[in-house]
């Protein structure tokens, strides 16, 4: 039987999106689910970084872009927030470039937007 890769702390980062959706639903623009998961990391004293700039390069040359993960959690988590009717696989492929770029070898991306719940799915950085 495998193990699920940080099976805890995956379950308090969702544990805390559910709390967030319990109160807000769906409805409201992606920013607002920002803040209220930012509040109820801290309530819930889960260590996390909001919008950390990635550097990013090309060929060993830094790039002027930034990618902007809505969190890093744990230090070793990337979490991904959306608030839209149902993900799509561009949402998907952003949260695996996300893992690609920062070596961190787990993504949860979670959608605010769905109803009667939120959704959410789990990425493996295959190559960390």
């Amino acid at each position: 039987m495998s193990q699920v890769l940080f099976k805890d702390e995956s379950y308090q980062i969702i544990g805390a999106a559910f709390e967030v959706y319990k109160d807000k639903g769906c409805g409201f623009l992606e920013a607002v689910y920002q803040e209220c998961l930012a509040i109820e990391f801290k309530d819930r004293e889960i260590p996390f970084v909001e919008k950390n700039p990635l550097v990013l390069d090309y060929k060993g040359r830094q790039l002027k872009q930034r990618y902007e993960p809505d969190f890093l959690v744990y230090d070793k988590i990337i979490v991904e927030i959306k608030a839209l009717k149902t993900l799509t696989d561009q949402n998907r492929k952003q949260t695996i470039n996300y893992l690609k770029a920062t070596g961190k070898e787990l993504g949860l991306l979670i959608n605010f937007g769905s109803y009667p719940k939120i959704q959410h799915e789990r990425f493996i950085n295959q190559e960390a």
